[in-house]
Parts: C-alpha cells; structure tokens; sequence
C-alpha cells in the first residue's frame, strides 16, 4: 500500500519539525526538540504516538521509508542504478567528466528547480523571486571572489544553461551576423562552438551564422602556432578571437592572443571550460589580466553540476546579459546555480586546490607511464589535467582504442589530432585525470591505469593483426565470442572491476 500525499507531509513534517502538544484549546503547539529526543524522550502524545506508529507500520508493508524510484518507476529505477553501477565499476578518464558531490545532488534535486525566475535579480518577470533573488547574488559573488575577481572591473552571468550557450551568447553579444571570428581548429584541438566546417557544409551554428576561421598548431611539436596566429588575423581581419581548447594539453599564452587581438582590434574570448579550476587554483596562468570575455562550465575540472558562467568587463555587462535573456534563453535553472554558488565555495578552499594540485600531478604520470611503454603523446606530454595519445603512431585509430578500452570497463573517448584529415576518423585518444583523482586515485593509481592502457593497446593491436584496418571487420572481431585475445580482455575487464569497486565513489 502507497502513503497518500497528506500522510507523508504529516509524516515528514513532524519528522523535522519535532513534536506538538495538545493546548486547552484544542491547539496544536509546536514544542522545540529535535526529532530523535522526541521519539526517545517522551515528548510525543499519546495521539502523535499511535500516528507515527500507525504510519511506521503503513511504511513496512511496502518495505520503504520514503518510496523509492525502483518502486514508483522500475524502469527509470532500474536504469539509474545501472548506471551507478557502471560509473563505480570503471576507470574514467574522460576528460571532460568528473563526480559532483552529495551536496551537489542535494541542491540539484531541491524545491529551487520548482521557481520560474526570468531576468536578473531585482528585475525578474516573476513574482516570489526575493529568495532566488539571494541566491543568484550570492552565486556571483563566489564566483567573482573564486577568481579573484573586482566587481568594480568584473561581472559575472551564472544563468547559461552550459558552455555552449555561453559561447554563442558572447557572440550574440558582441558581433553582427556574418561578422568575422577566429578559433582553435577542431582538428587541432578546438571546440566545435569555435567554428567548424567542412568542403560540404557548415558543421557548427558558429559557421552557420558567422565567418569562422580556424588556426592551428605547429605540425611538429603538436603547440599553438602563435606566429602563425597573428599573421592570419593581419589578413582575415576578425572581430573575435576566440583562445581555449577543448584538448590541448599545454599551457595557454594567453599575452599572445592579446597581442594578436590588438593589432586587429578584436575582442579577445576565452574559451576557459577545461581548465577553469585549474586556473582558480593558480595551477594554470590565469586569463583575466587579457580577455575580454571568459566562458566556462561548471562541470569539468569545477567538479559542478552542469551549467555555465560568462564573465566579462564591466562595460560588456549589460551586452552579455540581454544575450542570455531575452536574447537566447529564458528562466535560468535556479536549482543549477544553488549547486554553483555551493560549489565555488569550495573551490575556494584549501583543499580544493589540493586536489586541483593532485589532478595535474597524476595527469604528468599517466603520460610518464605511457612514454616508457613506447607510446606518443600529442606536444610529448601535458601541463594540465588531460593529454592526448596519437595512436596513428601505432597503427591504430582512436576509435578501435576507445571501444577495447570500453570493453574492459576504460572509459575514454577518441579524438582527433592536428594530423587528422576528418574528424570521422580520428587518429587519437583524449586522457583525462579530473574523475579519477576525485575517486581519490593517487600516482601510484595512476600507473595502474597506465599499464591498463597499455594492455588494451596490445589488445587492439592483435585484433587488428588478423581483422585489418576497416573499423568495421575490427569491431565484428572484437565481439566475435571466439576472439584469441578474448580471455585477455576478459582478464583485464575483471581487474578493472574489481579495482574501481574499491575506490571512493561520491554519490
């Protein structure tokens, strides 16, 4: 049998509110005890008494105390706990994913995500927004002070939804249809919201409605060509310049794209959602000193929930806001930016930049595993929290890496290399160590991981001896239930297992 509405709320109140007395009046006072006294101390009536017990008892019979997902919706149930069960059973090393907290959760799945809040605190289209209100001030000044940030020369938007609106909000801001722009090359290692084209058509809505064009990376070493850069800014004549990465492995010079945007007179974004804890913790140069604009999510080396920030010079503020609302979007996601304003807070802290400390440290050893056993690296290694494998290197391709890996339960994703021809293809993998070092993984786990890439390697090297190079005659291989190296995987798959099973897990 369900509880009705009424029974839980009575249920639950009493729960947090402590115990009533009955007045001469017939009144109901509430006495001030916490719950767990009441129960054990005999503040309860005998009225309140037989409820609860009656209520306990109701609760039994369905075997929960409040009904539980698998109970009300099995299949969302169901699902869930399976993919629990596969985030705690893998390695992770996507770089753009990592593990928000309880606290996270908490707020996410909290009464903010009932209250529409359209436009900025003192000036929303809602009423009942005082308490949103509050809360949307408060996210922005943590994420001012989290930076390091005046607000006398900054200021910061938390409504977009992600990084991507955030990107084309800036654009929307600052450029007219068909204006000219400048980003990383995807190929190179650049977003596809930096503009991304092929012979045939216009992949990104960035190329779609404005002029993109891509720079790149010096062949040889794998690093920003920033020569290059400016020469093609001379001739292109951008009116934005967008500087970020989405795998790019090295530290960024961001004076270099401030010098490129100056000679142009462009407006200089940066694109900062890998990397924006790292900068918080002084792990990566900062680029505040030379943008105009930062964009970030809130998500990746954050450790966040799933959101975005535009932050920008205080003569942009008013630019910036109306391009998120009314311009792109509407009411913001309130209960996103309560998980925000938490979670900058931490990233203030101490022991936030430990772990942010922690993450570039495992990231370098993870490379230094994978150099010794004759692997290449895209620029030879990494200064921040992700590296890229050129697996062209070795005869194979990111794609066939990606699905052994996933196969023995390692979770990474295939990306391209600036030696790529089409990102259908692409020649490498993306390594990332924000996840795992959140599973409290240290070097000496990291190394592990190394020879478990390794062995996953030689795996997909065998499959390919006999299946050849078409990705398709590879995965028929691959799942084929008499595949030599079949035990080998199975082997590995095991180890994998039965080593993350015993790691933190957050949740």
């Amino acid at each position: 049998m369900m509880l009705g509405f009424k029974s839980w709320t009575l249920f639950l109140f009493d729960a947090f509110q402590g115990p009533h007395v009955q007045c001469a009046k017939g009144e109901r006072q509430h006495v001030q005890r916490p719950f767990f006294l009441a129960v054990g101390g005999g503040w309860l009536s005998q009225c309140r008494r037989r409820r609860v017990a009656n209520l306990r008892a109701t609760v039994s019979e369905v075997g929960h105390g409040i009904p539980d997902l698998e109970h009300v919706d099995p299949e969302i149930g169901s699902l869930i706990n399976k993919e629990r069960m596969r985030q705690s059973r893998s390695v992770n090393l996507i770089a753009s994913e990592n593990y928000a907290s309880p606290f996270v959760f908490e707020i996410l799945g909290s009464v903010l995500n009932n209250k529409y809040s359209e436009g900025l605190p003192g000036a929303r289209y809602y009423g009942g927004n005082f308490v949103i209100d509050d809360l949307e001030k408060l996210c922005k000044d943590r994420a001012l002070k989290a930076f390091n940030l005046s607000p006398e020369l900054w200021s910061v938007n938390v409504q977009p939804y992600s990084g991507s609106p955030a990107n084309f909000a800036v654009y929307t801001a600052l450029l007219e249809p068909h204006d000219r722009i400048m980003g990383m090359s995807l190929m190179a290692g650049g977003h596809l919201t930096h503009g991304h084209y092929t012979t045939t058509r216009k992949v990104s809505a960035t190329s779609i409605y404005f002029e993109s064009l891509p720079y790149g990376v010096d062949p040889k070493t794998g690093l920003i060509d920033y020569e290059a850069l400016r020469e093609t800014a001379k001739v292109f004549r951008p009116r934005l310049i967008i500087a970020g990465a989405s795998a790019y492995p090295r530290h960024i010079d961001w004076a270099q794209f401030r010098a490129a945007c100056d000679e142009v007179g462009a407006y200089l974004l940066v694109d900062m959602a890998h990397i924006s804890g790292l900068v918080a913790t002084e792990q990566h140069p900062s680029p505040f000193r030379y943008a105009d604009v930062v964009t970030t999510t809130t998500h990746k080396t954050l450790r966040g929930p799933r959101g975005g920030m535009i932050f920008c010079r205080k003569e942009l503020e008013q630019k910036i806001d109306n391009a998120v609302f009314p311009a792109l979007q509407g009411g913001p996601h309130n209960a996103t930016i309560g998980a925000l304003a938490f979670q900058l807070r931490e990233v203030a802290s101490p022991e936030f930049k430990d772990y942010c400390e922690r993450v570039v440290a495992n990231s370098k050893v993870l490379a230094s595993c994978l150099t010794k056993h004759g692997s290449k690296l895209v620029t030879g290694g990494t200064d921040n929290h992700l590296l890229l494998w050129d697996l062209k290197a070795e005869g194979l391709s990111g794609a066939k890496m990606e699905k052994v890996c996933e196969e023995a339960s390692i979770i990474v994703n295939r990306n391209t290399i600036a030696s790529d021809s089409s990102p259908i293809s692409p020649g490498g993998v993306r390594l990332g160590s924000c996840a795992m070092t959140t599973r409290r993984v240290d070097e000496e786990g990291f190394r592990r991981i190394g020879t478990y890439l390794v062995r996953a390697r030689d795996i997909a090297r065998g499959i390919q001896e006999r299946s050849g190079k078409k990705l398709a005659k590879f995965l028929a291989a691959l799942h084929d239930p008499s595949l030599p190296e079949r035990e080998a995987l199975t082997e590995l798959q095991q180890e994998v297992e039965s080593w993350a099973e015993g790691l933190h897990f957050p949740s």
